[in-house]
């Protein structure tokens, strides 16, 4: 039986102003990286703990914009949950 992994968006520091600037969402977003990083990192060490496997899945910004144009999708939290999922998984899964 194989194991699911859940795949976790990955946000550079340097894209996270581009990021909040596109997202139809930016209000649910955390006003800094350090704050979404927090966030992040205490959510994937929740999954880790629970037995869940989950990964990075390291998303750059312009692709993740690319990607909504050409499904028809706004730039939202299910959007970039979704893109995340359609990602290979890091070789470490």
């Amino acid at each position: 039986m194989k194991k699911v992994v859940v795949q976790i968006a990955w946000y550079r520091r340097d894209e996270w102003p581009l990021l909040r600037s596109l997202a139809a969402d930016s209000d649910k977003l955390e006003n800094t990286y350090d704050e979404w990083l927090t966030v992040a990192e205490k959510t994937l060490s929740q999954l880790k703990s629970t037995g869940v496997k989950a990964a990075k899945v390291d998303v750059g910004v312009n692709e993740l914009a690319q990607w909504c144009q050409r499904h028809g999708r706004v730039l939202d939290g299910g959007a970039r949950a979704e893109f995340a999922t359609e990602k290979p998984a890091p070789p470490s899964c």
